[in-house]
Parts: structure tokens; sequence; C-alpha cells
């Protein structure tokens, strides 16, 4: 029986260059070792993200499957911010919903991320 997604992972080959994207760029916090091959991520409102490099039968990148979409406040402010810190976005502009505006993003290693924020009206 399932009971819950116990958490999301993704293949990276640099650990260094992935940490710093999703610590320094993306905010997010972990109480793993510099030297760790396996990063976790506890996200705001539950949930589990994880990256790792024990993996090297599983390639990263978008074509691999999966993708993660974390909810963020302010939307615009991050994407201009990650804009000006030269991570590859995945649209000129931000993509509008009915309820959500998104923006897709990569990380070093090309594994594709979904920035989200729900409409509040």
């Amino acid at each position: 029986m399932i009971r819950k997604v116990a958490f999301t992972l993704y293949p990276v080959r640099d650990m260094a260059a992935a940490r710093a994207f999703y610590e320094v760029k993306l905010g997010l916090v972990t109480t793993a070792s510099d030297t760790s091959r396996w990063v976790e991520y506890d996200l705001p409102g539950g949930g589990c993200f994880a990256i790792t490099t024990v993996l090297p039968d599983h390639p990263p990148g978008a074509s691999a499957g999966g993708v993660i979409a974390f909810e963020v406040d302010h939307i615009e402010t991050l994407v201009a911010s990650l804009r000006e810190q030269g991570v590859r976005l995945g649209a000129d502009a931000l993509i509008e919903g009915p309820h959500c505006r998104m923006m897709p993003i990569f990380d070093p290693d090309g594994n594709s991320l979904i920035l989200h924020q729900l409409d509040r009206t």
C-alpha cells in the first residue's frame, strides 16, 4: 500500500554545482555534509527532494523523465533573480494558467524543474 511520496530524486553529475544551484540560487536547506553523495532537502509544507551522484546508470537531464515543481512566492522576483544569475530558463516569459503562473528552469545537469505560483485571489 502506497502511503505518500517519500521523495523526489534527481541524479546529478557534479554535486558541488548542483548544491550551489539548489542551495544558493533556490535557497533550499540541507543538513548533509559537504562531502555527501546523497543530499536531501525537506521542503516547507512537506515533501522531500534529493540529489545524488550514487546512480551512475541513471543519467540526469530533462529527457530522463520526471519533473519536480516547486511552489514559490513572488515568482516574478525569483525568476528575475535567477535570470540575473545566469540560470537557464525554459520560457521567455511566465506561463500563465487559469489559476497559476509557472516558469520551467534547468539545473546545471539539465534536469527540468518548474517554479509554480498559485494565484491567490
